[in-house]
Parts: structure tokens; C-alpha cells; sequence
């Protein structure tokens, strides 16, 4: 396959990330309900306007992929590697992110929506 523009793999890369991003903002959000907090109406209000700007822009990531056909899939995994193949146009291209890139950049990604919550 010919190499990817680089302009597309930002979008390709959000389809890996911002599901990730929600996995997480929902999981903290029933940690915050469930917990013994003083003040939980502020923390979970910050998680929802994380929640709801990830949902647009995975929508709008969504979008662009579908009008340019291009999907990704996540193929093999493992302790120190994951596989995601990036499809257009049927040809497809393996990449291998480390896990603990993922992590990182997931948590680079989670504070970046949290700083620049409306709330």
C-alpha cells in the first residue's frame, strides 16, 4: 500500500484514542457517584462536558473516515504491543503501538479535554 497521507493519520489515530478517552471518563464518572465524595456534582459535570466533546469529535473523526473510506481495526495484542490496521480503499496498513504509548498519549489526550472544559 502506498504510505498514508499524513494529514489522515491524525484522524485514523483518534478512532484508536477517543474510544479509549470514553472508556475512561465512564468509568471514572461511577467512581465518582459511588464514592464517598463531600462535593460530587462538580467532578461529574467536568467528567460529562469531557464525555460530550470526545462524543462530537469521534462523530465528526467517524464522519471523515466513512467519506474518505477508511476504517480502523485493532488486530493483535499483547503485553507490550498492540496492532491496529488502518484500511483504505481495501488496502490496508499494520502499525504496532506500544501499550505503553497508548497510555501516555491517552493521558496527554485526557488532560488536554479536562483543561479546556466549558465548565
Amino acid at each position: 500500500m502506498p504510505a498514508l497521507k499524513m494529514e489522515v493519520i491524525p484522524y485514523l489515530e483518534n478512532m484508536i484514542y477517543l474510544p479509549m478517552i470514553l472508556t475512561i471518563v465512564e468509568r471514572d464518572r461511577m467512581l465518582f457517584e459511588q464514592g464517598n465524595f463531600k462535593l460530587k456534582k462538580p467532578y461529574i459535570e467536568l467528567l460529562d462536558d469531557v464525555a460530550r466533546r470526545v462524543h462530537k469529535e469521534l462523530g465528526n473523526t467517524a464522519a471523515y473516515l466513512r467519506g474518505n473510506r477508511m476504517s480502523v481495526v485493532r488486530g493483535k495484542m499483547d503485553d507490550i504491543f498492540t496492532e491496529y490496521i488502518f484500511v483504505h480503499d481495501r488496502q490496508e496498513d499494520c502499525r504496532r503501538y506500544l501499550n505503553v504509548r497508548l497510555r501516555n498519549r491517552t493521558e496527554e489526550l485526557l488532560s488536554h479535554y479536562l483543561r479546556q472544559s466549558d465548565i
